[in-house]
């Protein structure tokens, strides 16, 4: 049975309220922008999901149509694309991500 990738992503960032599509795991993050994102959530508590992309070429490929983003990691937020590694650092460093997941969490 094969699903079709839009709809595994859908269905990931709809029943998880912090995914990361990245490469490699949060545990083993396999580049550095994706270590970042990591790094970042951890320090602000959250729990949240990974996939790695590095292990489905459809998905890896099918995230980047959905979001119309051309780079991994790729983060969404209660369901919402929220940026790459750079955007989570600067959403970060101003304060409106910490902002971003207690709205979130609150919930």
């Amino acid at each position: 049975m094969t699903t079709d990738p839009q709809e595994k992503i859908k269905d990931l960032i709809t029943k998880n309220k912090v995914f990361v599509f990245m490469k490699g795991t949060k545990l083993m993050p396999m580049c550095g922008f994706s270590n970042n994102v990591v790094q970042i959530l951890n320090s602000l508590g959250v729990p949240f999901e990974t996939l790695d992309v590095l292990e489905d070429s459809e998905i890896r490929q099918g995230i980047k149509d959905y979001s119309n983003w051309p780079t991994i990691p790729q983060v969404y937020i209660n369901g919402k694309f929220v940026g790459g590694s750079d955007v989570l650092i600067e959403l970060y460093q101003k304060g409106e991500l910490q902002q971003l997941v207690e709205v979130t969490f609150a919930s």
